[in-house]
């Protein structure tokens, strides 16, 4: 399945949208193999600042096509730049409303996700990867480290001693080996990633938004929490949803043998 419209518009992120509510980003910078300028990545925070206000998305799929994810950020953007000037440019804020989408976004990663790619891509909640993909951080062979979720959310991916190998030798792995360490849900053929990425977010899309909303948190916030006090939290989240319209329609249609419409509140 080919990406929409991404070789015939100059923008290096394109915006479709889909039926069923799913939105679908493409990175658009084939000729620098989707590397994270500075430009690209204020577009991907602008986008999902809108995104994540508009009721009519519910799910977003995030892809940079069928031959690469991201290979990582802009070099020509870092060599020669100060300390002081990569600090001024808060990336915690161009990043933050990826990292804190309320809406499911799921990343469809064909080829190499190294670097800012694969922080890129572990900013999804779920990932589907092609067998061919690859992924990496490959910053201490620059005499740099990563510096946008590198070290921290691929520890809770994969765990210390996966994280370590990776972070320490800039040594890629496999879309295999990312799938057994727990980093990919989804492995499938190169050609079937933006396909099942799509199947999954139309899924997940039809479920009531406030439960999805509400799932996504808990699990989150959830992730670096003392347990007992992770689950008040669920419960908590679990009997709000007992007061929406949706909680009521869902299980109606349930006893009736109907299927559900949903209306996110």
């Amino acid at each position: 399945m080919s990406t929409p419209n991404a070789s015939a518009d100059a923008s290096p992120l394109l915006l479709d949208r889909l039926e069923g509510g799913v939105a679908l980003l493409t990175l658009n910078r084939p000729q620098a193999t989707n590397a994270l300028s500075l430009e690209l990545q204020a577009l991907l925070s602008q986008r999902f600042t809108e995104l994540a206000d508009d009721d009519s998305v519910r799910c977003i799929v995030l892809t940079g096509g069928e031959k690469v994810f991201a290979a990582g950020g802009d070099i020509t953007s870092m060599a020669g730049v100060g300390a002081i000037e990569v600090f001024q440019r808060h990336t915690e804020r161009v990043w933050g409303p990826i990292q804190h989408c309320p809406k499911p976004v799921i990343a469809a990663v064909c080829g190499y996700a190294y670097g800012g790619g694969c922080e890129l891509a572990m900013l999804a909640d779920i990932i589907v990867a092609g067998e061919g993909a690859r992924f990496c951080q490959p910053e201490i062979r620059i005499g740099i480290m990563p510096g946008i979720g590198g070290t921290q959310r691929l520890v809770r991916a994969v765990g210390k001693v996966k994280a370590m190998r990776m972070a320490l030798t800039g040594k890629p792995i496999s879309a295999h080996e990312a799938w057994v360490a727990g980093l990919v849900s989804d492995l499938v053929a190169d050609d079937q990633v933006l396909p099942t990425a799509i199947e999954l977010a139309r899924m997940v899309a039809a479920m009531p938004p406030l439960a999805t909303e509400q799932i996504k948190e808990c699990i989150l916030l959830g992730m670096d929490a003392p347990l007992e006090s992770a689950l008040a939290m669920e419960r908590r989240a679990n009997a709000l949803l007992f007061a929406s319209h949706d909680q009521k329609e869902g299980m109606q249609a349930f006893l009736e043998k109907r299927p559900p419409k949903f209306e996110g509140r």
